[in-house]
């Protein structure tokens, strides 16, 4: 038997779908408008709260899985970085390759170049020789000229099976024969700057009366017997006269970048 509040309740209810029934149907959809607005957060806390009951009964990750998920996670973030790194060094590898080939069809040497990877730097001789992946096997010999686009390197001066050893413009037994782009067309001997001056040599034995400016052109003078004429060595940086005036030195700024040799042109006979 229902007790006294169930027949009231029971009586508003249908009371209230008798009014719902008989309202017209502007009033009605209004009506149900704002039943839906009242009750449905209480639909929404039902629902949040069930979702909720049913997260907190998934089981917990142990603290051991989620430290060899983030071991390997973090492995293979290395690798990719590693990959990264490589894609990266293979695109700038193929620009300069690009741009050496691309020189080498400009020169007026392009018969005769070989190009060779430097393989070994001496840390004990570091700014004076560099040693390349070519030898006798590919034709190398002794006093060949060795260069870059920007210019020359230095000579080939030993050589074994299957590789060289480079000495590099500014090392005391790679004197080249040169000459300064100006209206006098001046010879002079380039030889070594300091020994941590890389970047520098030192154009001597120019006449008395030579007269130097910043910036002017340095090329091989094609006398020396080993180096051809025309290669680029450099520009002037400024000049001096020495030996109480007997002769004039002048400091070249080298146009190879010699601390940063990675692939050289040999100049086969």
């Amino acid at each position: 038997m229902l007790k006294r509040p169930h027949y009231v309740a029971l009586s508003l209810v249908v009371l209230a779908a008798l009014v719902v029934l008989n309202l017209p149907s502007g009033a009605a959809s209004r009506f149900k408008l704002a039943f839906s607005t009242l009750f449905l957060p209480l639909f929404g806390l039902a629902t949040t709260t069930q979702n909720a009951a049913n997260h907190a009964s998934d089981p917990l990750v142990p603290r051991e899985e989620l430290t060899r998920q983030n071991e390997q996670l973090r492995r293979e973030n290395l690798k990719l970085q590693i990959a990264a790194a490589q894609t990266a060094e293979t695109a700038r590898e193929n620009a300069r390759l690009r741009k050496l080939l691309a020189w080498r069809e400009q020169s007026p040497w392009k018969d005769k170049l070989r190009l060779a990877r430097v393989v070994l730097r001496e840390p004990a001789n570091w700014w004076r020789s560099v040693q390349v992946d070519l030898g006798s096997r590919d034709g190398l010999r002794p006093n060949l000229p060795v260069l870059t686009p920007e210019g020359l390197v230095g000579r080939v001066a030993s050589v074994s099976f299957d590789r060289s050893q480079v000495l590099l413009v500014g090392d005391p037994n790679c004197k080249v024969s040169a000459l300064v782009e100006n209206e006098t067309r001046v010879h002079g001997v380039l030889g070594p700057a300091g020994p941590l001056e890389s970047e520098l040599a030192v154009l001597s034995f120019l006449p008395p009366a030579t007269t130097l400016k910043p910036g002017q052109n340095i090329f091989t003078s094609g006398l020396g017997g080993i180096f051809p004429k025309g290669i680029p060595i450099g520009k002037v940086v400024d000049s001096r006269p020495v030996e109480y005036g007997l002769y004039v030195e002048a400091r070249v700024k080298l146009a190879a970048n010699l601390n940063a040799l990675e692939e050289v042109w040999v100049l086969m006979p």
